[in-house]
């Protein structure tokens, strides 16, 4: 990882971390699956595979908070925030999300992309917070997602 990316405690996960990384993920979406109807895509993720390709860092020791990223040529798409529950309140979410825009910069891309659940109405609050702004809503498969983008300065 580029060193502009660093963010004190945000590392690149490793496997051991997968038992960590699957607890706070299930954590952190488990209690939607009665409010949506589903169960979360990142609840589904093979989390062995997604740190073994680099996409997952996580925050803390123990792991209290995790995005999982992928690059693609014209932006960063952010495909999971979790955050550990009893870390709620604590600035967790505001530094990974830091992070997501600093790995994004260090990667020369020019935007971060991500999708949340239309049900998930604290999230609509949340992005529009952190500069991000609602692109369109689209319903894939049984997910109905609020699609957002936020712009990076060079």
């Amino acid at each position: 990882m580029e060193d502009s990316a660093r963010e004190p405690g945000i590392r690149p996960a490793v496997l051991a971390d997968a038992a960590a990384v699957r607890a706070v993920t299930d954590a952190a979406y488990g209690p939607y699956i009665e409010r949506i109807g589903v169960v979360p895509q990142p609840m589904r993720a093979d989390h062995g595979a997604e740190i073994a390709a680099g996409r997952v860092f996580v925050l803390g020791e123990p792991v209290v908070g995790l995005v999982v990223v992928e690059a693609h040529e014209d932006h960063l798409f952010l495909d999971s925030v979790a955050v550990r529950p009893d870390a709620h309140g604590q600035g967790v979410g505001r530094r990974l999300l830091a992070f997501v825009d600093a790995h994004a910069r260090a990667l020369g891309l020019p935007e971060v992309r991500l999708y949340t659940n239309a049900l998930m109405w604290e999230n609509r609050k949340l992005y529009p917070r952190y500069g991000y702004e609602l692109v369109e809503r689209r319903v894939d498969g049984p997910y109905d997602r609020l699609h957002y983008r936020k712009r990076l300065a060079p």
